[in-house]
């Protein structure tokens, strides 16, 4: 694996160079918001993974993250932020990041991560070529299909009321799968981590709040709500009232 660790912090470079190369992956490093910019587009196609600090001298996180997105809407990217508020989350899943790792972290989370996301690609990228191939979709094709309701992995698709929820990432197609294969089932915050990020997260829960904001947010555009929130516990999908008008 190729990373590029987008990273002020001399010392947390270092630290993470140190496992990385224990793992056996070149990584190289930007360590402002101009350096990492241009080596991306120097090399748009030569990265499998994107470590991004969002505090950043010359050009913050943030902005890197939109300029990436411009030219690459595939590469992983794994936000590193000290801030944890839920609107700075949002803000950069919705400018294209895969997941966030609050600092200060272990370096070991964010090995697992990056591996757990790295094998997300892998699979994406397959099922999305596999889909290239089928121009439309059989009725039996569908994994999830209900009277309102229709997922399909072959083509990364899902249609609420038969209008297709607009730009879902890997993530959120996910962990819409993730809830509607078992509807009015309560996953909770662990159970979403484990099943959707493939590994056993370490702490901030936040990102499945995160995820499912956005998710929702994309829902809305064709219909009415289907994720529900279970409080105290977690979240279900239930589309019992969907063709209520």
């Amino acid at each position: 694996m190729r990373i590029l660790m987008i990273e002020d912090n001399t010392s947390v470079s270092e630290m993470m160079g140190m496992f990385f190369q224990k793992e056996q992956w070149e990584v190289e490093y930007a360590y402002d918001g101009n350096e990492a910019t241009d080596k991306f587009k120097a090399d748009p196609e030569g990265w499998d993974m994107i470590t991004l600090d969002l505090n950043l001298p010359g050009k913050d996180g943030m902005q890197v993250a939109k300029e990436i997105r411009e030219i690459s809407k595939t590469v992983p990217i794994i936000m590193l932020t000290a801030r944890d508020s839920e609107s700075d989350q949002v803000l950069g899943l919705d400018l294209g990041a895969d997941d966030y790792v609050t600092k200060p972290f272990s370096p070991i989370t964010l090995i697992a991560r990056i591996k757990a996301i790295h094998r997300r690609a892998d699979l994406s990228a397959t099922t999305d070529s596999d889909a290239q191939n089928r121009p439309t979709i059989d009725q039996g094709e569908f994994d999830v299909m209900t009277d309102y309701f229709k997922l399909s992995s072959k083509t990364r698709e899902a249609f609420l009321n038969g209008k297709e929820i607009p730009g879902l990432t890997p993530k959120e197609f996910d962990l819409l799968k993730t809830l509607a294969k078992k509807p009015r089932q309560v996953f909770s915050r662990e159970q979403l981590l484990e099943l959707v990020w493939d590994y056993e997260y370490y702490g901030d829960e936040r990102t499945v709040d995160a995820h499912i904001k956005k998710l929702r947010q994309k829902i809305e555009k064709v219909g009415p709500q289907v994720i529900q929130t279970v409080w105290g516990v977690g979240y279900k999908f239930d589309d019992s009232e969907a063709g209520i008008e």
